[in-house]
């Protein structure tokens, strides 16, 4: 009687403790969830593509974030966060809980770049831009533009004038091909868009004459409320079968060894980007184009303006006749 009474006395001491050290260990694990990790705003945490919760946790302990593995594992196994963790690059604020960095690591917002391509920028300029991004990884030979659209897989040729002039954002482990592809995807999403609504009668017979079209529109005017009426003075010239006569092709004709002025041996080069020798457009896009350049040649102002000469300060002036223009180049070129 006296054995079994002590053993009860020791079962029941046994289970207080059990309920004692059940109910530390449970409020312990209430504070850490409600404990802020040590972290400030310049940390940040890189998740690799593939890496388990047990990688991942170890790197948490590695950079002192916290302490508690073990509490850590019963979260994420509570949330079931602990096989929904996504790859990338992770900006960590300060005050952030145990689980709201699982929901952080598990959301997928990482950290995004950026990276510009400028309307009028030619392909060297866009190839330059993208090699010299220090983030983009770099799988591209990017002194070879011949082969350009054969590396990324892109059904063309020439890649003259194939990207979206657009801010991009992007992950850390990007490429430049990804970079690229997405670019070229945008542009063709504007000019087909576009392209179906376009005015009736113009002298296209595909979207890529029109882009070719917008592309010299970019190159000679920068006032975005010219662009309509240049584009009116070119389609006209398409269609009485006149030379389009224009300077940014003979320039792109040049290519980089341009030095700023376009003498009159250039005029007489022998290219087929040379538009005051060759009718028609020329056989690729000179620059980039934005959608405003594209929208202007599918859209061109109407009216019975044949030339145009720059004023001197960005804008140009239009005339109807030869005589006109000729009057105009004194006036604004030789004077």
């Amino acid at each position: 009687m006296n054995l079994i009474r002590k053993t009860g006395i020791i079962f029941a001491c046994l289970t207080l403790l059990i309920l004692i050290t059940g109910i530390y260990l449970y409020k312990d694990y209430q504070r850490f969830k409600q404990t802020s990790l040590n972290v400030s705003q310049e940390d940040v945490l890189i998740i690799d593509r593939g890496q388990s919760f047990h990688s991942v946790l170890n790197q948490l302990l590695d950079k002192k974030i916290t302490d508690d593995a073990g509490y850590f594992k019963l979260l994420a196994k509570e949330t079931g966060l602990a096989t929904q963790i996504k790859s990338g690059e992770y900006q960590l604020i300060d005050n952030l809980l145990p689980e709201e960095l699982l929901l952080l690591l598990s959301s997928g917002k990482v950290i995004q770049y950026s990276l510009t391509l400028v309307e009028g920028w030619h392909i060297w300029e866009v190839l330059n831009a993208v090699s010299d991004d220090p983030v983009l990884i770099k799988t591209l030979s990017h002194d070879q533009a011949d082969t350009l659209m054969q590396q990324l897989g892109l059904e063309a040729e020439h890649a003259e004038g194939y990207f979206f002039p657009d801010t991009y954002y992007f992950p850390r482990g990007t490429t430049d091909k990804e970079f690229l592809i997405r670019a070229n995807k945008r542009l063709f999403d504007v000019l087909n868009e576009e392209w179906e609504q376009r005015d009736e009668g113009l002298p296209y017979q595909t979207p890529y004459e029109a882009l070719i079209m917008a592309s010299i529109i970019e190159k000679e005017t920068g006032h975005p409320d010219e662009r309509s009426e240049i584009a009116g003075v070119f389609v006209r010239r398409l269609q009485k079968d006149m030379k389009l006569q224009t300077d940014p092709t003979v320039i792109y004709a040049i290519g980089q060894q341009f030095d700023g002025d376009i003498r009159k041996k250039d005029l007489s080069i022998d290219s087929p980007y040379n538009t005051y020798k060759v009718k028609g457009l020329p056989p690729t896009p000179i620059a980039i184009v934005g959608r405003e350049a594209i929208h202007a040649a599918l859209h061109p102002k109407d009216g019975k303006t044949l030339y145009f000469v720059a004023k001197g300060d960005g804008s140009h002036y239009f005339s109807e006749t030869l005589a006109e223009h000729n009057k105009a180049v004194k006036k604004y070129q030789l004077k």
